[in-house]
């Protein structure tokens, strides 16, 4: 398909530097309609701005939508039940918005019969391929328009010259100068580029937003309980609360105590390293209390299991295959492994930490009977023998040989 049998396109917009530029290039240089859309996931800013923006470029279809609920039921919780850490730390916060943003945007391609679907992430990173591996997943014959794969506009200072002889708004940090890259939802914010590009160069405050700094969180220790059913959360502190309504408390909570903040150098899925900080205060609670509750809950096979393929779901997760077979088929896994993980996890929050103090369910597997130092009735201590030494009959053997 060449420029000028494309008609319309969908551009996930945002109404920031990079798409507002997209969207005035896709106009000029393809000649096309463009219909925006704006994903309202908890990034915690005002969204009318980008639809005056919209309106000012001559936009006629001007899509913007609250899918927080949709974000933390459908795509966060899921993912939280396989405990998924990429790289053994980074929460994913960035990963699992673009499958509901992508799945989102073709079905309004779809409505709106569009030729293609458009985004603003650059050639070196790893939304790009999230965005069109999902797409595709979703709409095989679609056309997909990757501007900072085409443009001529290969860096920040020109694509800001750019916008100011199209007369585009550009925003301004509180240092006055354009923003360097961030990325925010319900779950996560992160931060990069600029100084942030010296992985050696320590992230100033002004970098984060979430969150205080642990030497300045509460002097005081915060004790909270979250209750968990078929493995997600359904209440903190007593209260029932809704997907996005629980983890918004959560932020709150370790917002204000200085959970939550990672300095990261990460391996991307296109081959170099990069560095990021993220402020992820909710979702790590919420993580330390849902391994807390399956620490009671979940048989030791099962949890070991669950341990050994979750690096491998995290890194589906990172790499953009959310709509892949084998996703899901771990997803299946992995939800028939929730169905007895409910209850209720304590735990304190104090400087920048989240603590598990206390765990109780009505489906436990602890036996206080069997593990009690004291006279108990259940367990013959002399079966432990046998087990032992049929445990060491291998290496018993394998000594033997080795010694001739």
């Amino acid at each position: 398909m060449s420029k000028s049998e494309v008609k319309k396109v969908v551009l996930a917009y945002s109404g920031g530097l990079d798409t507002s530029v997209i969207l005035k290039w896709l106009q000029t240089t393809y000649g096309c309609e463009v219909v925006t859309f704006t994903a309202d996931l908890g990034q915690g800013e005002e969204l009318e701005p980008a639809r005056r923006k919209a309106e000012m470029a001559g936009v006629k279809e001007i899509f913007i939508e609250d899918l927080r609920e949709e974000f933390v039921r459908d795509f966060v919780f899921p993912m939280f039940r396989a405990n998924a850490l990429y790289e053994g730390v980074y929460l994913l916060g960035t990963s699992i918005a673009r499958p509901l943003i992508a799945k989102r945007q073709i079905e309004i391609a779809r409505k709106v019969g569009a030729d293609a679907v458009s985004h603003g992430a650059t050639g070196k990173g790893n939304d790009q391929v999230r965005f069109e591996l999902s797409y595709y997943a979703l709409e095989p014959g679609i056309r997909v328009i990757a501007p900072w794969r085409e443009w001529d506009l290969t860096s920040r200072t020109r694509l800001i010259d750019f916008a100011e002889k199209h007369q585009i708004p550009i925003a301004k940090d509180k240092r006055g100068e354009a923003p360097f890259s961030v990325d925010a939802n319900l779950l996560h914010i992160s931060a990069e580029g600029k100084v942030l590009e010296d992985p050696w160069e320590e992230p100033g405050e002004y970098v984060y937003s979430r969150s205080v700094s642990p030497e300045a969180a509460p002097d005081k220790a915060e004790t909270i309980e979250i209750e968990f059913k078929g493995g997600d959360p359904v209440a903190v502190n007593g209260d029932k609360l809704t997907p996005a309504q629980l983890l918004t408390r959560l932020n709150e909570l370790g917002g204000k105590h200085g959970i939550g903040r990672l300095d990261l150098v990460e391996n991307r899925f296109v081959g170099m390293k990069s560095r990021g900080v993220y402020e992820t205060p909710g979702g790590t609670i919420m993580h330390i209390a849902h391994r807390g509750m399956e620490s009671l809950t979940l048989d030791r096979g099962a949890a070991h299991l669950k341990d050994e393929l979750m690096p491998r779901y995290a890194e589906l997760i990172y790499n953009g295959f959310w709509f892949s077979p084998e996703r899901e088929m771990l997803q299946a896994l992995i939800d028939k492994s929730q169905e007895h993980v409910e209850g209720t996890v304590r735990l304190k929050l104090y400087k920048g930490t989240a603590r598990v103090v206390g765990r109780k369910s009505p489906k436990s597997l602890y036996s206080m009977a069997h593990v009690t130092f004291e006279e108990d009735s259940v367990y013959d201590q002399h079966d432990a023998e046998g087990f032992i030494k049929l445990n060491a009959l291998r290496l018993k053997l394998l000594r033997r040989q080795r010694q001739g």
